[in-house]
């Protein structure tokens, strides 16, 4: 007999019946009934992201009569304003689904590399990897940009709205206390850099240096820089300019105005590389998505310059083989997705990059279902593959693959795994990012995940803008990966990778989740939990998720471990013993879900269903 107990995380007894319903061979939706924070419902509109208060900016949006697309915008400010993993210099990415046109739009708000980001630069000052602090880590900003953007073409408000709630806390707001944790571990970073440290560390010299949880902290600077934003919005409509145009007029003056030249002055007095031009001439991009099919259920993702399509890949290689059957969370179940995930991200490692610049990722090809047909042969059922390799896409879209070279001496790799380079590979893999979704009852539907300028970051003089750390997601080396070696104008292969899942053709589910490598991992497996074993998205975001490290860390080093598998703290002692036979060396986290934020759409009662998980600070509000 199974009872319910409560301890410090409050979900152990719910995991391990889970687990071991699941082991039996059965996933009855009952069984997950149980969830540490309650299923969010709403009929008019909901907005969830990764902080209480900027979740509830969202809501302010929504009550003022903003869509989707503005509250997703004004949570964007807000968390950028709040430095929730992310800063106003990082990077914004989004899906949008258009209900008056039914189609799914893609925003690429990724910075690019800036003049003089070569290998051989890199080389010179002598780095194996781009850095992963400081001015030179930096690519141009993207938020301001794909956040204007996607304002002036999907939303409804003005700029002064959406930006309402996060120039109030620019002004001040009470601090919460993982910020301040974060602050005061990276304070001796922090210090490296005046003006990061004048905003950041507000009792510098005393004993804890970092603002206080609850008090309110000020920043001036951004608030003038938001400000000056909304003055040319002003200044635009006064001369007789529309919406859009008046917004556009603001992203110019922080591209093209004195905003971009106080920018750029302070990186390069840093020691950074921006130029004047590196701000001009960057461009948000709306493009076509990506995306697959699973079991009638159409899947949407960003393309090959982000991870995203690793999950579409998954996806394809999971379809057909018998997942329930296997149970939930059994030993098989959790061999299958690890094997079935180190394949895609293998694939990743190798071919992801920039789309702009040639040669293109062979995206048709890796998303063919032949291709993954003939891939998931690969898997062995009886133990894990350390050396999971890249395949070759390009028969499959009818081409020639032009690295065979490079690809044919390409292999896993895993550095000594000395308790240093383990704690290193742990600090980098999971880094950064927020998550933001929103929805409303016209059929508006956003998933964004705007990363980069987390603490610690250099604050660029008086403009208060954080900036971003993404050159570290670039490769010097072509045989790392020839698509994504750094070069000026280029967007680096970031982790982040919002998902829309369309059921009919409309929106079905709106997700995505913070942590580096990490992030199509727990979506997949989100995913699979919904459509598969029939959780709601509350009970899905906090279910137990595995974690691989068998594909190369996108920050730091870029090391690997394969073998090295995470699972929930309640598997069973059977599932265990399986797993270590299987040559997985295996690690426990009682909260191993990562931090999802999911809406779900319910076309049968006209309703919306949120989810955020129990792992961080995640929060939704509905109506």
């Amino acid at each position: 007999m199974l009872t319910w107990t409560r301890g410090t995380g409050g979900s152990l007894a719910r995991s391990a019946t889970l687990i071991l319903i699941a082991a039996l061979g059965t996933a009855h939706p009952a069984a997950q009934a149980r969830t540490q924070k309650p299923a969010l419902h709403a009929k008019h509109w909901m907005a969830v992201t990764g902080k209480p208060l900027a979740a509830t900016a969202g809501a302010m949006i929504f009550e003022r009569g903003g869509n989707a697309v503005d509250a997703a915008c004004a949570m964007i400010a807000a968390t950028s304003t709040m430095w929730d993993t992310l800063s106003w210099g990082g990077e914004t990415q989004a899906l949008i689904y258009n209900p008056n046109t039914g189609k799914v739009i893609a925003i690429n708000g990724l910075g690019v590399a800036p003049t003089g980001a070569t290998p051989e630069y890199f080389h010179k000052l002598g780095m194996k990897v781009p850095p992963e602090y400081g001015p030179l880590a930096a690519v141009t900003p993207g938020t301001p940009g794909g956040l204007m953007t996607m304002l002036a073409e999907y939303g409804t408000l003005s700029l002064a709205q959406v930006l309402a709630p996060a120039i109030e806390m620019a002004d001040g707001y009470p601090m919460e206390a993982e910020l301040v944790t974060t602050i005061e571990r990276n304070k001796a970073r922090i210090r490296q850099w005046p003006d990061s440290r004048r905003v950041l560390l507000v009792h510098a010299g005393e004993a804890h240096e970092a603002p206080y949880p609850g008090e309110m902290f000020h920043q001036p600077d951004l608030a003038a820089t938001l400000r000056k934003l909304v003055e040319a919005e002003k200044q635009a409509l006064a001369a007789g300019q529309d919406r859009k145009g008046a917004i556009h007029a603001a992203y110019d003056r922080f591209y093209k105005g004195d905003i971009a030249r106080e920018l750029v002055a302070a990186v390069r007095d840093a020691g950074g590389l921006f130029t004047i031009t590196d701000l001009a001439n960057w461009k948000v991009k709306i493009e076509e998505p990506v995306h697959t099919s699973y079991k009638g259920i159409e899947v949407y993702k960003l393309n090959t310059w982000v991870q995203g399509p690793v999950m579409l890949q998954a996806l394809n290689l999971l379809e057909n083989i018998d997942l329930k059957s296997m149970g939930y969370n059994s030993a098989r179940y959790i061999h299958t997705l690890y094997q079935v995930m180190n394949l895609a991200y293998a694939d990743r490692d190798f071919y992801y990059g920039d789309p702009a610049f040639p040669p293109v990722s062979p995206v048709a090809g890796l998303l063919s279902k032949d291709y993954a047909r003939d891939r998931v042969k690969l898997i062995r059922p009886e133990r894990n593959d350390p050396d999971t390799r890249p395949g070759d896409p390009y028969p499959y879209q009818h081409g020639t693959n032009p690295f065979t070279g490079l690809l044919g001496r390409w292999h896993s790799r895993m550095p000594g795994a000395t308790p240093t380079a383990m704690a290193e590979f742990d600090r980098t893999f999971r880094l950064g990012t927020t998550s933001v979704e929103a929805a409303d009852e016209k059929g508006w539907a956003v998933s964004v995940t705007p990363s980069g300028g987390w603490v610690p970051a250099v604050i660029a003089g008086h403009t208060g803008i954080g900036l971003s750390q993404r050159m570290q997601s670039f490769v010097l080396d072509p045989a790392e990966n020839p698509y994504n070696v750094v070069r000026p104008g280029k967007r680096p292969r970031a982790t982040l990778t919002p998902t829309l899942a369309l059921r009919d053709g409309k929106p079905y589910l709106i997700f995505s989740v913070q942590g580096g490598d990490t992030q199509d991992q727990n979506l997949l497996q989100f995913f699979l939990d919904v459509v598969e074993f029939g959780m709601t998205v509350q009970e899905a975001t906090e279910a137990a998720n595995i974690t691989s490290y068998q594909m190369r860390d996108s920050f730091g080093a870029h090391e690997s471990f394969p073998g090295r598998l995470t699972v929930n703290s309640a598997t069973p002692a059977g599932v265990r013993q399986e797993l270590a036979r299987m040559d997985y060396r295996l690690e426990f986290e009682e909260r191993s879900s990562g931090p999802i934020n999911a809406i779900m759409v319910d076309r049968e009662h006209g309703t919306l269903w949120g989810g955020s998980s129990n792992h961080g600070e995640d929060y939704g509000i509905g109506w």
